[in-house]
């Protein structure tokens, strides 16, 4: 039986709406590890922010599995990898790759709230993991662990959000 023509409007707002793309939410996997031996100070880790040090020679990192991530809900899935060290993640947005921190240098740790820190996984025992979901709008965001000492020990990476 052919549609009713008051009902064909409607018909073709309906294939308009299912022929919208579903954006699904990302999930992001996080690790935290400590890497052992020691690290030469001397050396540039890119500690300010700025991506042109050689991380390889940290004693600790965060490393997620993806650079990019669309705009939205974003799910971190952090895993603290190490065999005997607490951390946790934060997440706050960045202007550049070349921006500072505000590190308080009395703590050793990143100032959070000057940072505008967006949520954290709080400390986690090694072995331990935590989520957090953010909805994150376009722009490049830090995610590090600010236990005194392990920012500047290289535990911090970026996430470029699209």
């Amino acid at each position: 039986m052919p549609p009713n023509r008051a009902h064909i409007p409607y018909i073709f707002m309906l294939a308009a709406l299912m022929s919208v793309p579903a954006f699904a939410d990302a999930t992001v996997k996080v690790s935290l590890r400590d890497m052992g031996g020691t690290m030469d100070m001397s050396q540039n880790l890119g500690l300010g922010m700025g991506m042109k040090g050689d991380m390889s020679k940290g004693m600790m990192s965060v490393s997620v599995d993806q650079a990019s991530v669309p705009a939205g809900k974003v799910t971190f899935e952090v895993v603290n990898e190490s065999k005997e060290t607490q951390h946790e993640m934060l997440v706050a947005p960045v202007a550049s790759l070349d921006a500072k921190l505000p590190f308080v240098e009395a703590e050793m740790r990143v100032d959070e709230e000057a940072s505008g820190d967006l949520g954290e996984v709080s400390e986690l025992d090694p072995g331990k993991s935590g989520s957090l979901t953010l909805d994150l709008k376009p722009g490049l965001y830090i995610l590090y662990c600010n236990i005194p000492g392990h920012y500047m020990s290289g535990m911090w990476t970026t996430l470029e959000v699209k």
